[in-house]
């Protein structure tokens, strides 16, 4: 995954073929915010350059810059899976919940 992270902010990074340059798009924002660098410096500063235009307009206009997240969220499975993962839950004596919360936990700051 090419997640670049600046001031605890993050944007997904990739690679332009056509124009031979980095585009970073700014994650988590109530809009969008991109930006180009040739090199990883140039990037970061140009992340930090977009991050401030974007909170700039948003404090101008009275908008809030960030999505909210609820904490919720549905997932589709097969029932295959949901009993096989209902399975492991029961064997290390967690809930579903707290198996899955704990194993994206793990996914998520693997890196």
């Amino acid at each position: 995954m090419n997640i670049m992270t600046v001031e605890g902010r993050k944007a997904k990074i990739e690679y332009d073929p056509e124009f031979d340059i980095f585009r970073g798009e700014i994650l988590g924002l109530n809009g969008g915010a991109d930006f180009y660098g040739k090199t990883p410096d140039e990037l970061r500063l140009e992340f930090k350059k977009s991050l401030k235009v974007f909170l700039d307009v948003c404090k101008e206009k009275g908008i809030e810059p960030y999505k909210e997240y609820s904490g919720k969220f549905n997932l589709r499975i097969s029932p295959e899976m949901h009993a096989e993962i209902a399975s492991m839950a029961s064997a290390d004596g967690k809930s579903l919940n707290q198996w899955v919360v704990e194993t994206l936990d793990q996914i998520v700051h693997a890196n």
